[in-house]
């Protein structure tokens, strides 16, 4: 697990551009990111990492960071398409609560919410997503998938997922082992094949599906008609 950690980890650098890679090529709109201006080509990502960074300062200054210009109106206006803001209310002075440095005074799963706010906010052209769910609690997660909701549909976005909730709904499923793509393909069309992404799904998600639920409630029912 910790080698497919990195992997994923040394990916990223290399889309960012902060590692520079010695052979094949990263295509964007079939242009190699390395002709493209590094600050140019940096303002048009927005990353949400497993442990996002925030600067000390208000909630509202950490959001803004990208968009300088905006009011406390407009960011409140973002933040209440999340929940209808409900995170905002868990906090003690709402967008002008201190995170401290690093945000070491918000709880991990309120530091994800502040980084995908300031997200939404710039409006990436690529939206880059590292295992943000990895350790927040369910009402925290549902949330944070709300916000990530909102910017997939604007955003052109790569998502690093090990919790399958996370991943479910996007185009297209790249299913990595030893540092090669086993399978590829959407959550059906995985589901159909029987490969390793259905054992995963099945083994560790499966249970928690609606449609396991509902299952398990008719299978009681035709068990209690047949006694």
């Amino acid at each position: 697990m910790i080698t497919r950690f990195y992997e994923f980890q040394s990916g990223i650098k290399l889309i960012t551009r902060f590692y520079e890679f010695q052979s094949g090529q990263i295509c964007i709109d079939g242009n190699d990111i390395r002709t493209f201006d590094l600050t140019n080509y940096r303002r048009k990502l927005g990353i949400v990492s497993q442990t996002p960074f925030l600067f000390s300062g208000t909630v509202a200054d950490n959001i803004r960071y990208a968009r300088p210009e905006l009011t406390t109106e407009n960011i409140e206006s973002v933040a209440n398409q999340i929940g209808h803001g409900e995170w905002l209310a868990t906090l003690p002075d709402g967008l002008q609560t201190d995170v401290g440095e690093r945000g070491v005074k918000l709880s991990m799963g309120q530091r994800q919410l502040v980084a995908l706010t300031r997200v939404l906010v710039q409006q990436p052209a690529i939206f880059i997503l590292d295992e943000a769910t990895a350790s927040v609690d369910p009402f925290t997660e549902s949330q944070i998938q709300e916000a990530m909701d909102l910017i997939l549909k604007c955003s052109t976005s790569i998502m690093i997922a090990h919790r399958l909730s996370t991943i479910r709904a996007v185009d297209r499923i790249l299913v990595v082992e030893n540092g090669k793509i086993i399978e590829e393909g959407n959550h059906d069309k995985l589901m159909t094949n029987r490969g390793h992404y259905a054992e995963l799904y099945n083994a560790y998600f499966r249970h928690q599906s609606l449609d396991y639920i509902e299952e398990v409630g008719r299978r009681r029912i035709k068990k209690v008609e047949n006694l």
